[in-house]
């Protein structure tokens, strides 16, 4: 008889922590090797962990909503029937990460020199290893964190922890009386990097307001929650502006017209979004500052044309990217949306699919909006809003002379950090976009 652990596992080197969203067994369940075992939400990505070995689930350790450090033993698999399901031989083992069991029995010291420090303990090397988001946090507030008292496992300093600790320090510090006269003016003290990273990217702290009756109260999931937090990093840094133009989709009406016969047998559906895709996929390469970004008092221009897609979840919203766009052809960025689009929505993308965006389409017009004002994602410099493709009549050349038409026609607006793209680059490229879509080419 042999019990199997199953840990929260990593979903990406950023990635510290998991919430267990779902069990989709219940204690006493057969399962079989990589059958589905639960579901998992991270900062990054949602997915289905399957189970590491063939066996009875034994016990559940994490429950679901639960939020755990990546490593956490989260349930134990039997792997023979029958077994009666007890705990291993203390709590702790069971709850702590598989790293910090193996710390738990270090190997002798070696003999230290003369005058040398004193060896550390396998729990002081423990409560050192915190995870990047607290050590983030610390970082920002200069604090220590060998003076924070942990309350995680073997002594760890949770997120928690430093929150707590940050609280109770701003609210022991006396209030400064002012001094009898004012004091003679200081020169201004120049503001650095870590600084600006300090009071824009720290914490955020959403205000509260009075419920009334009747209200109904809900407290955010974890997406929600994130949704919310980098929202508003990203108008917190990046001085938003918008420019539109409107778009003529006569021309890729009848290139899919003449296609579709021809996609069809293939098994792709190329919607509008990927003659769009393609065509920004393209201009990227034209318009460098579009897929850059700001980095301190750097400009970093990408190397990779990696164009992210908006899926709605319904409700949610998640941004798988296509990869080196600007190397496939039509038919390849409307094969790879659909597949990237079909995996969102069941939760099965990996991590890796959902990062590294260096320019962002989100379509808001498909619910039938005229035209939106997006967010830019962190780390990138413009995002691009598709309005509702609709009938409109217009003025159009015609035998050498004006006349009235109807077109099938929609309003793009391209949203972007004005830090490093200005406002007639915006022009140009929408510009360009526009002649490419108008004009697409037979061959693309």
């Amino acid at each position: 008889m042999a019990r199997i652990e199953v840990p929260m596992p990593q979903m990406g080197e950023s990635i510290a922590e998991g919430t267990v969203s779902k069990w989709l067994k219940a204690v006493g369940d057969d399962v079989a090797r990589d059958e589905p075992l639960l579901e998992i939400s991270t900062d990054k990505v949602d997915a289905e962990i399957p189970a590491p070995s063939a066996g009875t689930l034994a016990q559940i350790v994490v429950a679901e909503g639960q939020t755990v450090e990546v490593g956490t033993v989260v349930a134990w698999i039997e792997t023979e029937k029958g077994a009666v399901a007890q705990p291993p031989a203390s709590d702790a083992a069971v709850a702590a990460p598989a790293a910090v069991r193996a710390e738990a029995s270090p190997p002798p010291p070696a003999p230290a020199a003369a005058g040398a420090a004193a060896p550390v303990t396998a729990e002081e090397r423990l409560r050192q290893k915190s995870t990047p988001l607290v050590r983030r946090i610390a970082a920002e507030h200069e604090v220590d964190i060998g003076a924070v008292a942990g309350t995680g496992h073997a002594g760890r300093v949770t997120k928690q922890d430093i929150l707590s600790f940050l609280e109770r320090r701003e609210q022991a510090v006396e209030p400064v009386p002012a001094p009898p006269r004012p004091a003679p003016a200081a020169a201004p003290v120049p503001v650095g990097i870590d600084d600006f990273w300090a009071t824009f990217y720290g914490q955020v702290r959403h205000p509260e307001f009075a419920v009334r009756a009747g209200d109904r109260v809900e407290p955010m999931d974890r997406i929600r929650r994130l949704t919310a937090d980098h929202m508003v990093r990203a108008k917190r840094v990046a001085p938003h502006v918008h420019s539109f133009i409107e778009v003529d989709f006569t021309r890729v009406d009848r290139v899919r017209a003449a296609s579709r016969a021809r996609w069809d047998q293939q098994g792709v559906k190329v919607s509008y979004t990927a003659f769009v895709a393609w065509a920004v996929a393209r201009l990227l390469r034209e318009f460098p500052m579009v897929n850059a970004t700001v980095s301190g008092e750097s400009l970093v221009f990408r190397a990779d044309v990696n164009v992210g897609i908006a899926v709605d979840l319904n409700p949610g919203l998640i941004v798988p990217v296509v990869r080196n766009a600007d190397e496939l052809n039509l038919l390849g960025i409307a094969r790879r949306i659909g597949d990237l689009a079909q995996r969102a929505r069941d939760r099965k993308l990996k991590p890796e699919e959902i990062q590294g965006a260096t320019f962002s389409i989100t379509n808001p017009g498909v619910l039938g909006t005229l035209v939106g004002m997006p967010i830019i994602p962190e780390g990138t410099a413009a995002i691009l809003g598709t309005g509702a493709i609709e009938k409109r009549t217009v003025v159009v050349e015609a035998d050498g002379g004006d006349a009235i038409a109807i077109r099938k026609r929609s309003f793009f607006s391209l949203g972007y950090d004005h830090r490093i793209v200005d406002g007639a680059d915006a022009a140009r490229f929408l510009a360009r976009l526009k002649e490419l879509i108008e004009r697409f080419p037979e061959d693309a």
